[in-house]
């Protein structure tokens, strides 16, 4: 049996009052961000630019998911707690539950690379020029989640 006023209390709060979080300005700017990082990172690929190591293009790629998590999560008014791809993750995973499917341990995968947060524990290990199409691939795969999540049309 339930208290009397348990009635009272529920008539007063319903989820028509739970209050919708607004985007944050500017995300829309880091959507597009990612899809510049994402562009001249397939390019250089693509066109075997010398220019653009392993190393970089993997920055590059990092850059371009990072951008795409902030634009999906700003647009829902959420921030990570930090950058690393494990707190981009989590915070996607939050924001958008079951909607990263598999690229959640790909994306855990690429802190593996640069270990960079702890001055003390330091370290980076470059990828392979192998894994690089991967990487663009797995970026090209979060693009599209995040577009499909802001209800925007890759151009």
């Amino acid at each position: 049996m339930l208290p009397a006023d348990i009635h009272t209390v529920s008539s007063l709060v319903g989820f028509g009052d739970i209050k919708k979080v607004p985007p944050i300005d500017g995300w829309e700017e880091f959507l597009h961000d990612g899809d510049a990082y994402l562009r001249t990172g397939l390019g250089a690929e693509a066109k075997h630019r010398k220019a653009f190591t392993p190393e970089i293009l993997y920055n590059v790629v990092a850059m371009a998911i990072e951008k795409f998590v902030m634009a999906a999560l700003m647009q829902r008014g959420a921030l990570p707690y930090n950058h690393t791809m494990g707190d981009l993750v989590e915070s996607m995973e939050e924001a958008f539950p079951g909607a990263m499917g598999d690229l959640k341990d790909a994306l855990l995968d690429l802190d593996r690379y640069q270990e960079i947060c702890d001055v003390d524990t330091y370290n980076i290990v470059p990828p392979s020029r192998e894994q690089i199409p991967g990487m663009l691939h797995l970026a090209v795969r979060m693009q599209k989640l995040v577009y499909k999540t802001t209800g925007g049309k890759i151009k």
